[in-house]
């Protein structure tokens, strides 16, 4: 993932990546957009040979946190003899989540999987000597959960990548087309054997901004993946020719303009297994989901298992409450739309596909009065979602000879709080409209 050090030239990339999304026109990919749209959560696995040692994944050398050769010793401790890809995928069931992505090969170079275009793998190079892909792939698709995979396009650990540390040469590949040939039929020789062996639903690209969108081909790379599954999904970390957008970390104030964005998070500080305490608690991952879904987007949520297979008891609990909310909640998340402009109620809401029904998400003690500006429809029915609790809604100061609406005030006893965020649901006569005026008449 994109780590700590940000240079002016970084951030350029950064906003070059950001402009050259055009490339893609959304109106020719909205068909295949669409399962990923009403999905709304994703789990997002981290998992190598950084967690033997619990150290940051491949940035540790980067940043010379630790030597390049005392990162790699830590292949000899991979073991996965924990390994159970149909408890990961039952756990990722239980937490609502419809799609998963899990890394097939990180910067370090350490394929997942069994590739044949070099020895670099869990499966030749570390004790646990088996591919974790196609087992994981295999209990995701069970329980008709999509499968995502995590490819770096950089690779710190090939002879014929440009240098990782020193060596500027990694911006001027142009003076070396051998090598950057090789290089470039390798990591496109294993995007062929991960399209081929486990037709990944969707790609998640990392590493694009150490290369220019001619020097990696993307147009290439994507043709070459979508002439193997004409459905499949690219993140936006493909030099302008992904799909969607995928901030990482930090969550945007105002709505993307993308028309289709994932927030990728931890849930504590890092991505990998880490000796790390600083764990989100499921309130705070929930009231980040709910933001994000919104907002029109979707939360692609971290899990780090660690080096033998297992899944850290923290991060279970926090899958376990997720799901439990969702168990109760999901009909105001899945298969929704974006809510209403900020301004109108003061807190997260979503919308019905036909926008003939509101939700609206009630952080904290819920106790007393809420109120709705703008609604313009009349409102048939208000229910707290998950029970067959009904409330009571007055219109105050609607003026007869005015066309702006009163303001919409909703008793909510405290007896119906949720555990973590309680959610009303408000049927409308018809879809949705709201008064976007200034209050005069004109």
């Amino acid at each position: 993932m994109i780590k700590r050090f940000i240079s002016l030239a970084f951030l350029s990339c950064i906003f070059l990546q950001i402009q050259a999304q055009q490339k893609i026109d959304p109106s020719t990919i909205r068909e295949k957009m669409q399962w990923f749209a009403d999905a709304k959560l994703g789990i997002f696995i981290h998992t190598g040979i950084y967690a033997v040692d619990g150290i940051d994944e491949s940035w540790s050398f980067h940043n010379k946190k630790i030597s390049y050769p005392d990162y790699m010793k830590q292949l000899k401790g991979f073991t996965l003899k924990n390994y159970n890809p149909a408890a990961w995928a039952d756990l990722i069931q239980e937490s609502g989540a419809r799609y998963s992505v899990v890394t097939t090969k990180h910067h370090d170079g350490v394929a997942m999987y069994d590739t044949k275009m070099n020895d670099l793998s869990i499966v030749k190079s570390t004790p646990a000597k088996k591919d974790m892909i196609k087992p994981f792939f295999e209990e995701l698709r069970k329980r008709n959960i999509k499968c995502g995979a995590y490819f770096s396009l950089i690779d710190w650990s090939h002879p014929d990548y440009p240098g990782f540390l020193s060596d500027s040469s990694k911006y001027q590949v142009e003076k070396d087309y051998d090598r950057w040939n090789r290089f470039r039929k390798f990591f496109q020789g294993q995007i062929q054997e991960i399209n081929a062996q486990f037709k990944p639903d969707l790609w998640w690209f990392d590493g694009d901004w150490e290369h220019s969108a001619e020097q990696w081909e993307s147009e290439k790379v994507r043709s070459m993946i979508l002439a193997g599954n004409p459905k499949a999904i690219i993140n936006g970390r493909l030099q302008g020719y992904g799909d969607y957008e995928t901030p990482e970390q930090n969550f945007p104030v105002s709505r993307p303009k993308y028309s289709w964005w994932e927030l990728c998070m931890t849930s504590n500080d890092n991505w990998g297994f880490h000796h790390d305490n600083n764990w989100k608690t499921p309130y705070e991952v929930i009231t980040i989901f709910i933001d994000a879904v919104s907002n029109g987007g979707n939360l692609l949520l971290d899990m780090g298992p660690m080096e033998d297979g297992t899944i850290p008891p923290e991060q279970v609990n926090i899958l376990k409450e997720l799901g439990s909310w969702n168990k109760k909640n999901g009909e105001a998340i899945f298969n929704t739309i974006g809510g209403i402009p900020q301004g109108h109620f003061y807190g997260p809401t979503t919308l019905s596909k036909d926008s003939t029904s509101l939700y609206l998400f009630l952080h904290g003690n819920v106790n007393g009065t809420i109120m709705l500006k703008g609604l313009i429809n009349k409102i048939e029915d208000i229910s707290v979602v998950g029970t067959d609790r009904k409330l009571t809604h007055k219109v105050v100061g609607k003026i007869s000879w005015s066309p702006v609406p009163g303001l919409v005030y909703i008793d909510v006893p405290g007896d119906v709080k949720d555990k973590y965020v309680t959610v009303l649901k408000l049927k409308l006569d018809k879809p949705i409209k709201l008064y976007r005026g200034q209050g005069g008449l004109n």
